[in-house]
C-alpha cells in the first residue's frame, strides 16, 4: 500500500509541475507580450529575459512541487489514521 501512495504522490507532483510550467508560461506571455525565452529561439532573447524567466519558472516549479507533496503527505498521514479508526 505504501508504494502505491508513493507512485501516487510521484503522479500527481508531476502533474502538478507540469500544470504549473504550463501557468508560468501563459503569463510570462500575457506579461511581456513575448514568448518564454527556451528552445532553440532563445538567441533572440536577452540575457536579462532568459535570466527572469528561469528564476521565476524554477521558483514557481519548487513552490508547486513543495506544497504538493505536503498535501499529498498530509493525505496519507490522514487515511493512515482514519483506517487505523476503523
Amino acid at each position: 500500500m505504501e508504494k502505491m501512495f508513493k507512485i501516487l504522490g510521484s503522479v500527481i507532483s508531476l502533474a502538478a509541475g507540469i500544470a504549473g510550467a504550463k501557468i508560468v508560461d501563459a503569463v510570462w506571455e500575457k506579461v511581456t507580450g513575448d514568448g518564454p525565452p527556451k528552445g532553440t529561439d532563445a538567441l533572440e532573447n536577452t540575457l536579462r529575459s532568459s535570466l527572469v524567466f528561469a528564476l521565476v519558472s524554477g521558483a514557481v516549479r519548487t513552490l508547486i512541487q513543495v506544497l504538493t507533496n505536503r498535501e499529498t503527505q498530509r493525505a496519507i498521514n490522514r487515511f493512515v489514521r482514519t483506517r487505523g479508526q476503523v
